[in-house]
């Protein structure tokens, strides 16, 4: 079925013949117009196969939504027979990185589960966790999960360690140096001059040696590059890939859709705008000026063989002046879904 423009704003794609994607746009520009940043949208039912994109086609910072292709390459060693969920690995001083979840209260050299860890990455949103992952398969094997599933639209993921020497690098290159205990303690400074004099000291270089930006700058000139970035549609075919079990084992797929159904992080995002009735399984990201919130919505309880009824939703808002107010942007979202009837309830 051929894909149409309507109502105007170039950004807004429906499918001809399903009123349900044209009312969801229109409510969707509404809760745009009413943000104070901007709103990106990718929606899609998988029965009928029918999407609504507002700004899906766009580039968008995906934030933590990354720790999914993350569990997808970790599920695929556990089919291989390479790992299981009660592997073990060993945390190290280098592996901490500031962020939700618990896994940081860790004494360095504890051996942590894999199931553990996959629990504090997809549930709290733990960056530690995740790091601790990428170093069970490799960048290069979370990478060939996105390029194997979304040949386009999808841009490298890195470590989270690395999010934060890409985002300080950009007052110092010698910034790539810095472990994960400097993170935590970074992290502790509640003001920037604070942060930004600790972080010369870290380094080993004087304040008159930095770019003369501040750290919001220093973040978007970061979120200006690709890594950890991807259109909201290429985030959700990876979905969508999932979900019809293209990505991994049956058994490795409704595993992974159980964490994410537990998920606690965006309790007020688009989770909050739709009827306790169905379920939702998804990831958030949270960064500076940048959330996400994206998942499938589907008939509880979740069973592969019955697949009637799931959407696939990506959103983000960038930009917003605070995250209550960005969140409030999801729920709208959630609400709008609701309202505009491609939910069969």
């Amino acid at each position: 079925m051929a894909a149409t423009l309507f109502a105007a704003p170039s950004h807004a794609f429906a499918q001809e013949g399903f009123s349900w994607a044209e009312d969801f746009l229109e409510r969707i520009a509404k809760v745009d117009e009413q943000t104070s940043g901007e709103l990106g949208v990718y929606l899609k039912d998988l029965d009928s196969g029918v999407s609504a994109s507002y700004h899906g086609d766009e580039v968008w910072y995906l934030a933590s939504t990354v720790k999914v292709p993350i569990a997808i390459a970790i599920m695929r060693r556990i089919d291989e027979g390479t790992m299981s969920l009660d592997t073990t690995v060993r945390l190290m001083e280098s592996d901490y990185v500031d962020g939700a979840g618990p896994t940081n209260s860790h004494k360095p050299g504890t051996p942590l589960s894999v199931r553990y860890l996959m629990d504090q990455m997809l549930i709290h949103s733990d960056n530690t966790a995740s790091d601790l992952l990428i170093s069970l398969v490799g960048l290069d094997a979370i990478n060939a999960v996105t390029a194997e599933l979304v040949p386009q639209g999808f841009g490298p993921i890195t470590r989270l360690a690395d999010v934060r020497r890409l985002i300080y690098g950009e007052f110092h290159p010698a910034a790539s140096q810095l472990s994960g205990r400097d993170f935590l303690r970074l992290k502790q400074q509640p003001q920037e001059a604070g942060r930004l004099s600790l972080l010369a000291k870290l380094i080993g270089v004087q304040r008159s040696e930095f770019q003369k930006i501040s750290l919001a700058e220093a973040y978007k000139r970061y979120y200006a590059t690709p890594f950890n970035s991807a259109t909201l549609q290429a985030y959700g075919d990876l979905l969508s890939a999932l979900i019809q079990g293209r990505a991994a084992s049956r058994a490795s797929t409704e595993y992974l859709i159980s964490v994410m159904n537990r998920v606690e992080t965006g309790t007020q995002r688009i989770k909050a705008g739709l009827p306790k009735t169905v379920g939702y399984a998804h990831k958030t990201g949270t960064q500076v000026s940048r959330i996400c919130d994206a998942g499938l919505i589907a008939p509880p309880p979740y069973r592969q063989a019955e697949p009637a009824g799931q959407i696939v939703v990506v959103a983000c808002v960038r930009g917003g002046a605070s995250t209550a107010k960005a969140e409030r942007a999801l729920r709208g979202t959630g609400e709008a879904i609701t309202a505009s009837g491609v939910l069969r309830l």
